[in-house]
Order: structure tokens, then sequence, then C-alpha cells
């Protein structure tokens, strides 16, 4: 325990030289991702012998594969809703000319009973104005009036 240091200083010894060694840093390594395997399959053990004569070992890992590009349909997806919606309007034009020959009729319809109401006031009316029969009216005179001096005389 109470042995002399090289840091030490007493009578009879001699320094010596204090060699230190310094450690090397160690880069930090880059883990791989991991590849998920089907249960109860062991993968192979892959070795390397790298240039300066190490020999590294570890588990192959198979390169990702990408995905199928699916293929493109023959015909366009456009292409087919414009058809499909030329087919529809097709299918509406004709309840379209149902519709407007609908409405022509209800017009002809109600123009001809205001003609008809017309027609039957009108005659009502006629014979209102035109019978010769006076029952129980009033009868007004009508006499030349004289008017002289602003003053009516009747």
């Amino acid at each position: 325990m109470n042995e002399p240091t090289a840091y030490s200083h007493r009578a009879g010894h001699e320094s010596t030289a204090v060699e230190v060694h310094t450690p090397t840093p160690l880069t930090p390594a880059h883990t791989a991702p991991l590849v998920p395997m089907q249960p109860g399959t062991i993968p192979t053990v892959a070795s390397v012998v790298l240039p300066d004569g190490r020999v590294v070992t570890g588990y192959a890992i198979e390169p990702a594969k990408p995905e199928p590009v699916a293929a493109k349909p023959a015909v366009s997806r456009t292409a087919v809703n414009i058809a499909l919606g030329g087919v529809g309007f097709l299918a509406v034009c004709g309840g379209l000319l149902m519709l407007t020959a609908f409405i022509t009729a209800l017009t002809a319809l109600v123009t001809q009973l205001v003609i008809l109401a017309a027609v039957i006031f009108g005659g009502w009316v006629a014979v209102q104005v035109f019978s010769a029969s006076h029952r129980g009216g009033t009868t007004v005179n009508i006499r030349k009036a004289v008017i002289k001096r602003n003053k009516f005389y009747g």
C-alpha cells in the first residue's frame, strides 16, 4: 500500500518515466434494421474477409424487395367515367322529353280553362247588361240643368 510511486520523492529512490496508455475510442456501430423472420427458421451465418485480413461473421440480410408495380389497365379510368356519364345522360334524355311534353300539355289545358271561364263569365255579364226587363230598380230622370252666375237651378 505504501509503495513508492513515480511521483513520490523519497530519498534513495530514483524517479522512473511514466508510460501513459491512451485508449482508442470506438466508433459507434450502426445497427442494421431488424428483418422480420419466419418462426422456426434460422438464418444462415456468413463470414466476410476484409482486405486487412480480419474476418467478420454475422447473419446475412437479404435486401428489401420493392413491391411489384400494378399493371395499368388498357383503358383509362377517366375515359370509362366519361362513357358512363354519356350513357346516363342518354337515359335521362327520354325522361326530359316526357317531362317537356307533360309541361306543354298542362300549359295548353290551363290556357283552355282560362278561355272557357272568360267566355262563360262574359256571357253572364252580357245577359245581365242587355236584359230588357226592369225588375224593381231605381229610375233616375235626368233633366236639363241651368247654371246662371255660379248657381245651379235644377
